[in-house]
């Protein structure tokens, strides 16, 4: 049952893959990702915050196949198929105890705005969790360093993370969001919103909110989290779409203007520049190695933080 299933799951995803690509509507998450990318970038080089860096940043390319990789291939490859399976079977143990309905909350009968933002922000706040998994617990930290091995930063950037990321963010958020009866066109929706969110965040353009840097998430913020000194040892600035929840659980660190920072993580410069290599990094530690330590700890005053005004 479960081999058919898998089967069947990786024939109607190389489906839907193929028939994105070929037939183009206002639905179609291809061209979503390809058209948002063109106009950030366009931004970055009409508005360039670090206006010394280069148009063609160092690997603009590599972050370019992440972009495709982590959004397609990855899923053809066999990650739909498998976690299809897994949903499956998640649900056949659940009725095997005697769990008939996961969903908890009727959502559907709620206004469509009010579906939305409900999933927008709790989506947001799950992943604001993870995000700090992958900073604190130290295996997690190792497929993490692949996004903060960056050394300049631009839209791209927002593509490049390591295969195991998708497993852990999609794991973790599927049960409390299962509860909630979202669908699909939901979730394109959301995702969309959020997809231009990271763009931007990760663009070289300074985006200034004004009172809404509480709320939003912004570049100037961003550049913060993939600083490579940091005061504090797991980091700092953890929103994805939202700044709000750093600012209310005490975790947001915008000293100053962070334009010109030192980017990566404490030994940075040796990590694997190669794709195949960081596809891999995490998976086992070499004989003999020691690993990198998390993050450069800079000994400071004990100032208030302040945001960057």
């Amino acid at each position: 049952m479960y081999f058919d299933l898998l089967w069947q799951s990786f024939r109607d995803y190389a489906w839907y893959l193929g028939a994105e690509l070929l037939h183009p509507h206002w639905g179609n998450y291809v061209y979503w990702l390809l058209g948002l990318s063109i106009a950030v970038y366009l931004l970055e080089l009409a508005l360039p915050w670090r206006a010394n860096q280069a148009r063609i940043r160092q690997d603009f390319w590599l972050d370019g196949f992440y972009l495709f990789f982590n959004f397609f291939l990855f899923s053809l490859i066999g990650f739909y198929a498998i976690s299809n399976v897994a949903v499956h079977a998640f649900k056949d143990v659940l009725a095997w105890i005697g769990v008939k309905n996961l969903v908890a909350i009727e959502i559907h009968t709620w206004p469509v705005w009010a579906q939305l933002l409900t999933l927008f922000v709790l989506r947001d706040f799950i992943h604001w969790n993870v995000h700090r998994l992958l900073h604190r617990v130290p295996w997690l930290w190792e497929f993490h360093k692949v996004h903060h091995s960056v050394h300049q930063m631009g839209f791209a950037a927002h593509m490049r993370f390591h295969w195991m990321e998708n497993v852990v963010y999609r794991t973790l958020e599927y049960v409390p969001l299962a509860m909630i009866g979202f669908g699909l066109q939901d979730f394109f929706l959301v995702h969309i919103v959020a997809l231009s969110i990271g763009h931007l965040n990760h663009a070289n353009v300074r985006l200034p909110l004004g009172p809404l840097k509480y709320v939003f998430n912004n570049p100037q913020m961003h550049i913060w989290h993939h600083a490579k000194q940091l005061p504090q040892k797991h980091g700092a600035n953890y929103g994805i779409s939202l700044s709000i929840w750093d600012y209310l659980f005490g975790t947001a660190y915008v000293p100053q203007d962070g334009r010109d920072i030192e980017l990566g993580f404490e030994e940075s410069e040796a990590f694997p520049r190669k794709w195949h290599q960081q596809m891999v990094h995490g998976l086992w530690r070499p004989a003999g190695k020691r690993p990198l330590q998390d993050r450069t700890l800079v000994i400071q005053s004990s100032t208030a933080e302040q945001p960057l005004t």
